[in-house]
């Protein structure tokens, strides 16, 4: 058996004072919701996602509350692959006709939900894997959109139309820790696709979580000179969207963080996710690693 690492008197020192610059944040999100986005390439990673589970364990332990809301695009498109079904693409969205969906919801249901909670459990935490569908968390509403002036069928991908967050107060009360599949439930049982982020978004905005993270692989939102940003307002950030500064894919993630602050949730952030502990680095720091959007 190999021999502890023995720690000198300064480095033992050095963590002394990591653990005393985070007790106040620590105790800022004491019985206070934080809804987490976490991407679908970064769970192809097991020491990654090991380390994600210990994370939101460690927030649980501390008297945070934990949702999770799961992307799942690189899985889906892999099984569709296997499966010889041809994926299509309109303003990156997923064209997802009956066959589709099918598969969709068995890959972020399924295997994507089950390891994800399998791995909170693993690092000592309680975890429980759901679907917007399950307690009617998400209601959907089927997306329209235009490709050349002209309107496109995407088949099952919605949008929320609204958040009932029972289900998850009733987790949360019991000591869980939600996992969520972005898959919504529309009028006739109809089953609708849901982007993650769109879905996250809602669901913080419907508890007035503390935080929206969301797990980008970027560093969170530049300016013109590329620098990055470390608060935005929500005018300045629609400014940014506006002139262009915002563009491109990031698009849509900084509007479902302005909605997400606009529909109740105290603050959002935009960060990397890529690196260990990303997460606990931004909330219990004064300085943070992302883009915070604020409604001030």
């Amino acid at each position: 058996m190999a021999d502890k690492q023995i720690l000198s008197p300064e480095n033992l020192l050095e963590k002394a004072g990591i653990l005393i610059e985070a007790l106040p944040f620590m105790r800022r999100y004491a019985g206070k919701s934080i809804v987490v986005k976490f991407g679908g390439h970064a769970m192809g990673k097991q020491a990654y996602l090991d380390s994600f589970a210990a994370d939101m364990m460690l927030l649980r332990q501390i008297g945070a509350q934990p949702v999770i809301v799961h992307g799942g695009g690189p899985q889906i498109g892999s099984m569709l692959e296997r499966l010889q079904i041809e994926s299509q693409f309109v303003n990156g969205l997923r064209v997802t006709d009956e066959a589709t969906i099918s598969v969709v919801e068995m890959v972020l249901s399924g295997a994507i939900n089950k390891s994800l909670v399998a791995s909170i459990i693993a690092a000592g935490g309680n975890a429980v894997g759901l679907s917007g569908k399950d307690g009617s968390l998400i209601t959907a509403s089927k997306i329209a959109a235009n490709k050349d002036d002209s309107a496109v069928d995407l088949g099952f991908v919605g949008t929320p139309k609204s958040v009932d967050p029972k289900v998850l107060y009733a987790l949360i009360e019991a000591g869980m820790i939600p996992v969520i599949a972005p898959i919504g439930l529309g009028e006739g049982g109809m089953t609708y696709n849901i982007n993650a982020d769109t879905a996250a978004g809602a669901i913080a905005g419907a508890i007035g979580a503390s935080r929206l993270l969301m797990l980008t692989d970027v560093s969170g939102v530049q300016d013109k000179e590329g620098q990055h940003i470390a608060k935005l307002s929500l005018s300045k950030a629609r400014a940014l969207i506006k002139d262009g500064t915002v563009s491109g894919g990031m698009i849509p993630k900084v509007q479902t963080c302005i909605d997400a602050v606009e529909q109740g949730a105290e603050a959002a952030v935009i960060m990397d996710g890529r690196s260990a502990h990303a997460a606990l680095v931004e909330l219990f720091t004064e300085q943070g690693i992302g883009t915070l959007i604020t409604s001030d």
